[in-house]
């Protein structure tokens, strides 16, 4: 039996959120915390929260966060007993895990018996079998050849599932619907797990058409108890990656939750499991469950669980590292309300969820209280980069219901508002307000049944109503910083006549030139070009027509974004009188925003003159051309075609002829 083993100090070998979450929770249990960083991450909040901070390599996580070896040495000079792995990253590495062992440090993890034995997913399912937990009918084997794959196939019916046996993440997967499609599928599958994971082993299971993705949490301990704490539905996912989960799932009866909770717990024991884990099942239309996988560390989606259960799954995972009973038996387990979590990524859902990089120069989210919840490793001003997940945060929420749960869900997605980069925050607003996933128990297919409808912009938001908006508050700005001087005014100021206001706003789908009359009594707006006028009420309020926004606007040089409870609109701003007052840097060509390179029309030491097209990029579904401001040559290029480039971002440096 195990003894308890005091922890003064803990490593965390993770980034972002979980190192945030981590710090917080050890922060309360009295114990210090080291955090451990990239180039990328030298002013990342984990790091500033942390007690101590070691640098360990790189930015590309394989020489950062993958480097077992650094990890320790910093563990070990730090006088740290036990590390924390957090998710990703080496979380589930048998390799790490008994290197930690070996060198005298906790693993804040299972045994590295129990990551090796989940770590094969054809080895599981042999355990799974044997621990009568259920199976997807399925070939597991180890005969790998081509004939005897498409036989089991066959013998299992179209269609089916083919999975790379040592993968995860949606990696070396394939759905076959017919034979005919089985062999090309197969060498395509092959070549991907190979590339992915090293290994090209495959396995062949039933594809259940419209599954649900239900999975149960489970916590053991080194003295042999081991409990489960409710389940979660994590179905909505894209490209099959978690999007929105929810605890516990729509439409499970008590009884069925027992059944799932006991299984999940003898799959669990069947490896002798220490600490959190997560048991996976495939959940039919027939109320039938499947073993799918197990993971061997804490979930991205816990929080849910710990909305629901109020217990506090890293202080738990710590307290049983060290050797410490279960705090909890199963019956004294109570279930209260309902919990969803939306997951926050920077990036472009209309894009094929293209990850978008950048500051983070405007941030609003609802405060941490016993209804909402924020997990996120980033404020304000901090830098998203391409080196890591582009998950930035965790919103989660809980009410008493699901309904209610649910409705608080979407004002709290209203209410998140970022800047800087592009987030996904109106798609999981249509998510949550989509009829079928309000009726609950929706498939894994969601997503792609309903994609078309969750890529639409809110038809409540009119581009011309978002750029009346936006005219409104630039207009504002003008009228509450203007010089007292009549002569130095740039609000449009004329004697015994209406303002007028010049304002070219360029928006995702049009220019839109916008002429705006400001009357002499300073409270309406007019559209010259359109049968449009706005009321600029107190307090920051506009009324268009029957509408009343309230806005709230980002504005961080020409880049605009308008957040109301109608969405987020994108748009940049070319104001002759700003530009005629900020001038841009002589030499310095820098992109108007977030974008991608189309074309560079030159090359370091060429000779250019006034309004030569030098650069194309497009952004915003558009193309945009950067043209010379002079004549003169360019000294540096800083990007080429197909280069990512965010706002601000210098892309050619010129020097003015003589």
């Amino acid at each position: 039996m195990s003894t308890v083993t005091p922890i003064s100090k803990i490593l965390i070998a993770n980034r972002g959120e979980i190192a945030c979450r981590v710090i917080r929770t050890a922060r309360e249990m009295g114990i210090k915390t080291v955090a451990v960083y990239s180039d990328a991450d030298r002013n990342a909040q984990h790091v500033i929260q942390a007690d101590e901070a070691v640098y360990i390599g790189g930015s590309p996580s394989s020489e950062s966060y993958l480097r077992a070896d650094r990890i320790i040495a910093a563990a070990q000079s730090t006088g740290a007993q036990a590390v924390h792995p957090g998710y990703g990253f080496l979380s589930e590495n048998e390799d790490f895990a008994s290197a930690l062992t070996d060198a005298g440090l906790i693993f804040i993890g299972p045994p590295v018996a129990a990551i090796a034995a989940m770590g094969s997913k054809s080895a599981a399912k042999k355990i799974m079998q044997e621990a009568g937990v259920p199976l997807v009918p399925g070939y597991h084997g180890d005969d790998q050849s081509d004939d005897l794959l498409a036989a089991e196939s066959e013998k299992i019916g179209y269609p089916v599932l083919l999975k790379a046996a040592y993968g995860g993440g949606g990696k070396g997967m394939r759905v076959v619907e017919s034979a005919s499609e089985f062999s090309e599928a197969l060498a395509s599958a092959r070549r991907e797990a190979k590339a992915s994971f090293g290994n090209d082993k495959m396995l062949v299971e039933k594809f259940i058409t419209q599954p649900r993705h239900v999975e149960i949490q489970v916590f053991c301990d080194q003295h042999g108890n081991a409990l489960y704490l409710a389940e979660r539905d994590c179905s909505v996912q894209r490209r099959h990656q978690k999007v929105i989960e929810e605890a516990p799932a729509p439409g499970l009866t008590p009884g069925l939750r027992k059944a799932m909770g006991e299984a999940a717990v003898r799959a669990a024991q069947a490896i002798d499991y220490v600490g959190a884990g997560t048991v996976e099942f495939l959940f039919d239309e027939r109320q039938d469950f499947y073993f799918m996988e197990m993971n061997t560390r804490l979930q991205v989606e816990h929080p849910v669980t710990e909305m629901i259960t109020g217990i506090d799954l890293v202080d738990w995972q710590i307290r049983v590292a060290a050797g410490d009973v279960l705090p909890l038996e199963q019956d004294d387990i109570e279930l209260d309300g309902h919990a969803f979590e939306a997951r926050i990524y920077a990036e472009n859902a209309s894009e094929n969820f293209m990850p978008s990089t950048g500051n983070v120069t405007f941030l609003r989210h609802p405060e941490n209280s016993p209804y909402s919840r924020w997990d996120s490793g980033i404020i304000e001003g901090d830098d998203v980069t391409a080196f890591y997940d582009p998950m930035i945060a965790k919103l989660i929420v809980w009410d008493e219901d699901r309904d209610s749960a649910l409705r608080r869900l979407r004002h709290a997605l209203r209410d998140t508002r970022i800047a800087g980069v592009t987030t996904n925050t109106d798609y999981l607003y249509r998510i949550a307000d989509h009829q079928a996933f309000r009726e609950g128990g929706v498939s894994t297919r969601f997503i792609e049944q309903y994609g078309d409808a969750l890529l639409q912009q809110d038809a409540e938001l009119d581009e011309q109503d978002a750029l009346l908006v936006l005219a409104a508050h630039i207009i504002r700005e003008r009228q509450a910083t203007h010089s007292q001087d009549p002569w130095s005014m740039t609000n449009g100021w004329r004697v015994n006549a209406d303002a007028k206001h010049h304002v070219e706003l360029i928006a995702q789908y049009a220019e839109a030139p916008v002429r705006m009359d400001l009357t002499q009594n300073g409270n309406e707006l007019h559209w010259a070009d359109a049968n449009r006028s706005i009321t600029l009420l107190p307090h920051g309020a506009v009324v268009i027509g029957n509408k009343r926004f309230t806005p709230e606007v980002a504005m961080v040089g020409t880049a605009l974004t308008l957040f109301s409870d109608y969405g987020r609109f994108d748009a940049r701003i070319y104001d002759a009188v700003s530009e005629l007052i900020h001038e841009e840097e002589a030499g310095s060509l820098t992109a108007p925003m977030n974008g991608t390179i189309v074309a560079v029309n030159v090359n370091a030491g060429d000779t250019v003159t006034e309004g030569q097209a030098l650069v194309i990029m497009e952004a915003m579904k558009m193309e945009y051309t950067i043209r010379a401001p002079f004549d003169g040559s360019v000294e540096n290029v800083f990007f080429a075609a197909g280069d990512l480039v965010t706002d601000g971002a210098e892309l050619i440096s010129l020097t003015a002829a003589e």
